[in-house]
């Protein structure tokens, strides 16, 4: 065999990595290390990153209402809480158990009209609601930022309104509806980190 090694592998073995695919997979592994430091350091890809990282756990009690209509309160909550579901990386769990709470109250619920026909009946109305809402973690201590529109900092006061048209079919309670999903979503969005 004139100086030259023959290597005996056996049947169906692979033969071994050449430098440049060793170099090559090094390369990677090093790059992948440098992300996941990168990571560790407060950076975070994805929608949790729009979160707060030390909340992982919400309580909803049923939001009070000041409006002289019923359910009203157990509606907002129910929507609420569905958004909260659907759109955060939270979970929604009893009293005893949670991260935080976030409780609300509808302060006002108006409904007047904007439109009317020749013979005064209304054909545009407007519904119009506004609540308060606290996000507390379980020291009782505020979690969501403090907003500047002259309201003491411990809750948020939101509005929403929505048009009622008779003539087309919709009723009070569907204009409740609508008004409380959106007031549910405003909720919601202002549970992410601000930027």
């Amino acid at each position: 065999m004139n100086g030259q090694h023959s290597v005996q592998r056996p049947l169906g073995a692979k033969p071994p990595l050449s430098i440049g695919a060793r170099h090559a997979i090094a390369a990677f592994l090093f790059a992948f290390m440098l992300i996941n430091l990168a990571g560790c350091a407060g950076y975070q890809v994805g929608p949790r990153s729009l979160y707060r990282p030390d909340v992982n756990s919400v309580y909803v009690p049923v939001f009070e209402s000041d409006s002289l209509r019923r359910n009203l309160g157990e509606q907002l909550t129910e929507a609420v809480i569905k958004q909260i579901e659907l759109k955060t990386p939270y979970k929604v769990v009893s009293g005893a158990h949670a991260d935080s709470v976030l409780s609300g109250r509808i302060l006002q619920e108006y409904k007047y009209v904007v439109a009317e026909n020749v013979n005064d009946d209304p054909r545009d109305i407007e519904v119009e609601f506004e609540i308060e809402i606290s996000w507390r973690d379980r020291r009782g201590d505020l979690i969501s930022e403090t907003y500047t529109y002259g309201i003491p900092s411990s809750i948020v006061v939101f509005g929403q309104s929505v048009s009622l048209i008779p003539e087309s079919g919709q009723s009070v309670a569907t204009a409740h509806l609508a008004a409380i999903d959106a007031l549910a979503e405003q909720v919601v969005s202002r549970m992410e980190v601000p930027w």
